[in-house]
């Protein structure tokens, strides 16, 4: 009998187990089911309605268990197979591609007439036909609601046969991504840790093939790169994990998974954040920044970023807020510091950069703090041969830009709505982006005439 145990999970041991001790008997019908859960349901509430205003909160039923222990093991995987054998029978309720295909010929060959246009429509009657014919798994995407959410202004009422089909894809894709990642949950609370998110990146690589150009040796610094995304804009507050919802909600997976696309054009591999062009030039520039070749980099290194015009006080801020490793910073720390950098229009982005802005921490910038960072772009002027400029006249300039609620004081959310958070930040941190903006009228209209011959 032990024997036979051997190499079973929990799962199906606890079912062999209640198989030999439960006796069979038939099952109610649904209406002596209805019957004992009225009567159930009868006695609990005088047990309720009798009990002490002490004890009533007793009889509440139980409707939350928190996780096991590090130290139980047996209720840990009872958990995990669990979760598992959930999640296996929810991928059988997804449509498989043969399905999916059947549902596009089948769309296809009910279109609504008159035809107008290259896309075939199809009417509310139409579609309800159809869904009275697809299999139990495609009926849910049949409905009104449904409908009603693809209706676009046809004459006629109709909706697109590839809208609806497009629809049904997604959704499908989104159900098996949520169960994908679901699958790495390994507490099955509904987010994801670093490592959680790692292994499933790491998993997915051999199955883009716009990654077959990494060496295997990579794998681990291009698992950083991507994951760093996720966790700089989807955990902005630095707790360490993520919701799998804002995952899917967030788009980057769908950025990430274009790399399946073989002719995935150069352009766009430039422009996404996940491709192998992408990660190999970050990491590129990291390795040449990092002169004595130590794997971290120092102020002097990291200060030589982008054009080498960022201030001194502004990279000694990045030094006094980040983490640090004996005072320098390295890989995963400057992946955020070129996140923030090269998406300074994002908020997670602007609040990062406001918190080192922020010297004095009191969750406001006033004319103290302008002048700090201001003086030394003024500094580099000097050394470049620049006209000086007064830091009165750009005082003025940022908070009529700003208009913040305060007229002494520019918050995070004053910047924020201003809309003009790039400009305000890029002035202040770099000598580069203070000429580009003190320059705009004479780049604008070098650009027109571009443009015009």
């Amino acid at each position: 009998m032990a024997e036979a145990c051997e190499g079973m999970s929990w799962v199906d041991k606890l079912k062999r187990y209640n198989d030999k001790h439960t006796v069979d008997k038939p099952k109610p019908t649904e209406s002596e089911q209805e019957e004992e859960d009225e009567q159930l349901l009868g006695e609990y509430y005088i047990k309720f309605k009798n009990a002490t205003d002490t004890d009533k909160y007793k009889l509440i039923p139980k409707f939350y268990s928190k996780p096991p222990a590090d130290d139980e093991i047996l209720q840990q995987k009872l958990r995990e197979d669990a979760r598992a054998t959930f999640l296996q029978r929810r991928t059988t309720e997804l449509m498989d591609n043969e399905e999916l295909q059947k549902l596009w010929l089948l769309l296809e060959e009910n279109p609504t007439p008159p035809d107008i246009g290259e896309d075939p429509m199809i009417s509310f009657v139409d579609f309800q036909k159809i869904g009275e014919e697809v299999a139990d798994k495609c009926k849910s995407y049949f409905t009104a609601g449904v409908f009603s959410k693809l209706l676009n202004n046809d004459p006629y009422g109709r909706i697109s046969i590839s809208q609806l089909f497009s629809y049904v894809m997604r959704k499908v894709w989104l159900q098996q991504t949520r169960i994908g990642l679901s699958l790495f949950d390994i507490q099955g609370l509904g987010y994801l840790k670093e490592v959680d998110l790692e292994n499933y990146i790491l998993e997915l690589i051999p199955t883009l093939p716009q990654l077959k150009c990494l060496e295997e040796s990579f794998y681990s610094f291009y698992v950083c790169t991507a994951v760093r995304k996720f966790f700089f804009f989807l955990d902005p507050m630095r707790t360490g994990k993520i919701k799998i919802q804002d995952v899917l909600a967030c788009g980057f997976l769908d950025d990430l998974l274009e790399l399946r696309d073989e002719d995935l054009s150069k352009d766009a591999q430039e422009n996404n954040w996940f491709s192998a062009p992408s990660a190999l030039r970050v990491y590129g520039q990291y390795l040449s920044l990092d002169t004595d070749h130590n794997g971290m980099l120092s102020r002097q290194e990291l200060a030589r970023y982008g054009t080498g015009t960022l201030t001194r006080v502004f990279v000694d801020r990045v030094f006094q807020e980040c983490l640090t490793y004996d005072g320098e910073v390295d890989y995963k720390t400057y992946l955020d510091f070129v996140l923030a950098m090269e998406n300074r229009k994002e908020p997670q982005a602007l609040q990062y950069l406001y918190r080192l802005i922020d010297i004095k921490g009191q969750g406001y910038i006033d004319g103290f703090t302008l002048k700090y960072f201001f003086r030394a772009i003024q500094d580099q002027m000097k050394v470049h041969g620049h006209e000086a400029v007064k830091f009165e006249d750009v005082k003025d300039e940022i908070f009529d830009m700003v208009k913040p609620s305060d007229p002494y004081r520019i918050t995070l959310q004053d910047l924020l709505n201003s809309g003009q958070g790039e400009t305000v930040i890029s002035i202040l941190i770099d000598l580069n982006g203070f000429w580009t903006y003190e320059n705009r009228e004479v780049l604008l209209a070098e650009a027109q005439d571009v443009n015009t011959n």
